[in-house]
């Protein structure tokens, strides 16, 4: 099942611009702003109510002052619930998003309702420099077992290709780059390029500058069944490719962002996604801003069984 009606969000208490992580995510700058923290709790908790008052489930854990966490509202790049009851957990880049990694959090999953048979621990690479940053560098096609990849210091490819191996996906390696300045430089998260939906998918081939691993990736999702909705890469600079497909309980489906995002779309893209499900977004704008992530970077699928 591509969708799931249960998404894990962690509710900021000290967010702001993260050093760390600006290093190769071209999308963060530094408002330096005393009320950052509190601009992006307030767009949080809306974002969270827009959700659950779509009937979508809504698991809200606090993030902790110690240790400082500034990016703990992007959970899916350390962690991913699958439903034959694994959690994996992720190697990191930046050494301050690593201690994001909380059991707690996984008991509270447990404690609402959900299975776990085993948690499988990927973070040992991070120590030698290898990276592979969850559902921020793959994109999974669950129903096709097909997982899309772009190459960058934040997605190892030995690591993906074992990554996919175990765990039965066919890979699809690329690399996509946007431009800052006068340089092509490469994406950080193929999340930030390419949404997965159930019968469409959204993507900035714009960004994939090798003429055949473009030719590869819409072939790909071609063969796979889905229709292709293009964007420009103004329009993922703006958070178009940062989109999450989720369901309510009632199996209805919706295609979630941000506003700067939506805003960004045309009414021709907008049609072709309603065609299929209802859109919701939502002003994240401060968190967009300082953190360098969107609407899919602060949403981990919960797809466990039910106990």
């Amino acid at each position: 099942m591509q969708t799931t009606d249960t998404v894990l969000m962690i509710e900021p208490i000290a967010f702001g611009y993260n050093a760390e992580t600006a290093e190769n995510n071209y999308f963060q700058v530094d408002q330096k702003s005393a009320d950052v923290q509190s601009k992006a709790l307030a767009e949080f908790n809306i974002f969270a109510e827009k959700l659950r008052s779509k009937g979508i489930n809504v698991i809200t854990i606090k993030d902790t002052l110690d240790p400082h966490t500034p990016d703990s509202i992007f959970p899916n790049n350390w962690v991913s619930f699958h439903k034959d009851g694994k959690v994996v957990l992720y190697p990191m880049f930046a050494s301050n998003r690593r201690v994001e990694r909380r059991e707690d959090i996984i008991e509270t999953i447990k404690n609402q309702g959900f299975e776990v048979s085993e948690v499988d621990d990927w973070s040992l690479p991070e120590i030698q420099g290898h990276f592979l940053e969850g559902t921020g560098s793959m994109i999974f096609d669950h129903d096709n077992k097909l997982a899309y990849g772009s190459v960058s210091l934040r997605l190892d490819e030995k690591l993906f290709r074992e990554f996919c191996d175990k765990y039965g996906f066919t890979p699809i390696v690329f690399h996509s780059f946007q431009t800052v300045g006068s340089e092509r430089l490469p994406i950080y998260h193929t999340n930030v390029m390419m949404c997965m939906a159930d019968k469409f998918v959204v993507i900035c081939l714009d960004c994939i500058d090798n003429e055949l691993e473009r030719s590869k990736v819409i072939e790909t999702i071609k063969n796979s069944g889905k229709e292709i909705i293009e964007i420009s890469e103004e329009q993922m600079q703006q958070f178009a490719g940062n989109m999450l497909q989720v369901q309510n309980k009632d199996g209805e489906k919706f295609l979630v962002m941000s506003q700067t995002a939506y805003q960004s779309l045309n009414q021709e893209q907008v049609s072709a996604i309603e065609k299929y499900c209802e859109i919701i977004y939502s002003d994240l704008n401060t968190i967009e801003v300082n953190g360098g992530g969107s609407a899919r970077c602060m949403l981990a699928e919960v797809f466990l069984p039910k106990k």
